[in-house]
């Protein structure tokens, strides 16, 4: 990527650790070429690289690593640059282990059973690294562990899953990226050593080991619409999930009305708080493939008091090549009722002068292209072909 800060393979002892900055790999084509050791004396494999603190420190790790390559289908590792949010599963990933055996899981448990005691000075930092080209690896940024929210029975979940017919558990974990730019290889230094507060440390992580409080890395999108590669699938994995809808919901002559309930139900699985969405009767549609209603309260009971907002849906099964056009956006547009929002859901992309014109006009229309789909698809599970083509024969009405 250009304009990125990079460090060459000989640089790394020295190192800080820098948002979105590259660190190189070596020449070889083995775990010899692994920067993350010569960066942070940790080891070559796994999710979780923890460091230990010397043997008189009253904490069992300095620091801890965790390095994602956000690409298993099955445990779809994300971070949501705009508020900071990373989420990450840990390393119990296939069956014949409980949940707590593997070392990540035991310092996820551990993590947050302290941060929901208020023990947050018991709490190493977190450093976390993506994959980049080749053995390169990418700093994305210092992460504790929940949110400013503080929401208990969500920030760390233990979720079941199945491979060939045995079952087990995983956890699923919410962090938070501080708004810290740069990490000084000094503060490492005091770390290694058992020093956690220095006059190194980061502002934003002391403060929030001492009050608990959150300042997020958040980075606001500086343009209003996306291209067509940020529209689109970028993986093997994610272009095979969307290949399947598309191929599914075009085989035969009505696949147009297919696609309508599958759109219908992708926008569902996406939120929670969509109700009642119905695909619409062509002959009185209104030129809308499907309406609902996106449901607001307080989730306190069933005596709270709730706000309903409708929406019309646009439904467009197009081959990767074809893209929504103006005509296409402005049909949906023409037909949103006052008070409504609309919702445009494509298994291909919003060409380019339809999504600025519906940014810059401000219209209430939320794009779902088809990297989108594939996102949502994949983060509820339906991770290979044959899963897609059984969840999409679910959605159709028999």
């Amino acid at each position: 990527m250009s304009g990125e800060r990079s460090f060459g393979h000989e640089e790394l002892s020295n190192a800080d650790l820098i948002v979105d900055a590259v660190y190189e790999g070596g020449e070889a084509n083995n775990l010899s070429a692994a920067p993350l050791p010569d960066l942070l004396n940790v080891g070559t494999a796994g999710g979780f690289r923890p460091v230990r603190t010397p043997p008189n420190s009253t904490q069992k790790y300095s620091y801890v690593v965790l390095y994602t390559t956000f690409n298993e289908p099955d445990w779809p590792d994300t971070l949501d640059a705009q508020t900071g949010t990373f989420t990450y599963y840990g390393d119990n990933r296939n069956p014949g282990s409980t949940l707590h055996e593997k070392t990540g899981n035991k310092i996820l448990r551990d993590a947050f059973h302290n941060l929901h005691n208020g023990q947050r000075g018991t709490i190493p930092p977190f450093f976390v690294f993506s994959k980049g080209d080749g053995w390169d690896r990418t700093f994305r940024g210092l992460a504790v562990p929940g949110d400013r929210l503080a929401n208990q029975s969500e920030d760390l979940v233990a979720l079941w899953k199945i491979r060939n017919g045995s079952r087990f558990q995983n956890y699923k974990a919410k962090f938070t990226i501080l708004d810290v730019s740069q990490i000084p290889r000094m503060w490492i230094s005091d770390l290694e050593e058992g020093n956690f507060l220095t006059e190194n440390t980061p502002d934003v992580w002391a403060e929030w080991r001492e009050s608990g409080s959150y300042t997020p890395l958040q980075a606001e999108q500086t343009k209003d619409h996306r291209t067509k590669a940020e529209q689109m699938p970028t993986s093997t994995e994610k272009r095979t999930i969307l290949d399947a809808v598309y191929s599914y919901c075009n085989d035969d002559s009505g696949q147009a009305r297919k696609f309508e309930h599958v759109a219908a139900a992708i926008f569902e699985l996406m939120d929670p708080n969509v109700t009642r969405s119905e695909v619409t009767r062509q002959s009185r549609d209104g030129g809308r493939d499907a309406i609902g209603t996106y449901h607001i309260s307080p989730d306190i009971g069933s005596e709270s008091d709730s706000l309903g907002v409708e929406f019309a849906l646009e439904a467009k099964c197009y081959g990767p090549n074809s893209s929504v056009g103006v005509h296409d956006t402005s049909r949906l547009i023409s037909r949103i009722r006052h008070r409504q929002f609309g919702v445009l859901i494509t298994t291909s992309y919003v060409h380019e002068q339809a999504y600025k014109e519906i940014k810059q006009d401000g219209h209430p229309v939320l794009i779902l292209s088809g990297g989108d789909i594939a996102e949502v698809l994949l983060e509820n599970g339906v991770t290979s072909e044959s899963k897609v083509k059984e969840w999409i024969k679910n959605q159709i009405p028999k």
